[in-house]
């Protein structure tokens, strides 16, 4: 079934055109890296498709999906670093969707938990989260993220100032929840490795033209050979 219909998306950026003519489309079930050169608008296009950003021109239409039921994991900022607060709060913080809780429900600390088992963040769920690693946080933050849906997550770059094992532990970790927990998700990344190895779908932003398509029809294009050196099977 398809989640979400992307046609002709046209953003700016102050006052600079960052999204110029996208249209894609994913399905339950996809892995869709969206990769890149800087500039492109790949974090641009993850706002707009949230409302986060003002689209100028064309349509983004989900099916059987409302925006509140869509997780997200944004870029990494200083006051994600210095969240105050316990883990087991930022996770159950991710049930809020939006909205103002005096207190939490017995369902939503009970998904809570579930998603911090998914994590593997049990062992540090009564620890403050500044006080964790860059890995143990975006798994905590993914956990968050998880709270508001089982369906699709965006994550905006999660594996951004990770050293290689733990940015391979991630990837592990996301494929996991699209492969065994049927979460379908879109990632922006420049690791073009990573996204051809664990990606269904990509879509590859570029100033002179896009690419969307299967991994396997990307590996064939000039761009994919020229990001990774002429081995497109790397």
């Amino acid at each position: 079934m398809q989640l979400l219909k992307c046609e002709n998306i046209h953003m700016n950026y102050d006052s600079t055109k960052a999204v110029d003519g996208v249209s894609f489309t994913v399905d339950e079930g996809d892995f869709l890296c969206i990769v890149g050169e800087n500039g492109a608008g790949k974090s641009t296009l993850l706002k707009g498709i949230l409302g986060l950003q003002k689209i100028s021109e064309g349509s983004v239409d989900f099916n059987g999906i409302k925006k509140s039921e869509i997780g997200y994991l944004p870029q990494k900022t200083q006051v994600q670093k210095d969240f105050p607060a316990g883990v087991k709060e930022v996770v159950l913080s991710g049930r809020l969707g939006g909205k103002r809780k005096l207190f939490y429900t017995a369902e939503d600390r009970r998904i809570a938990q579930e998603n911090m088992d998914i994590m593997k963040i049990n062992s540090i769920k009564n620890k403050s989260f500044n006080e964790l690693s860059g890995g143990q946080q975006q798994r905590v933050l993914l956990a968050r993220a998880l709270c508001a849906t089982d369906r699709l997550l965006l994550l905006d770059e999660p594996t951004t100032g990770l050293d290689p094992f733990v940015t391979e532990d991630m990837y592990k970790l996301i494929s996991h929840l699209n492969k065994e927990h049927g979460v379908t998700i879109i990632m922006v990344t420049h690791d073009v490795k990573s996204a051809i190895q664990y990606a269904n779908k990509i879509l590859c932003m570029e100033h002179d033209g896009d690419f969307f398509g299967t991994t396997e029809e990307y590996l064939k294009t000039a761009a994919a050979k020229r990001i990774l050196g002429g081995d497109s099977h790397a």
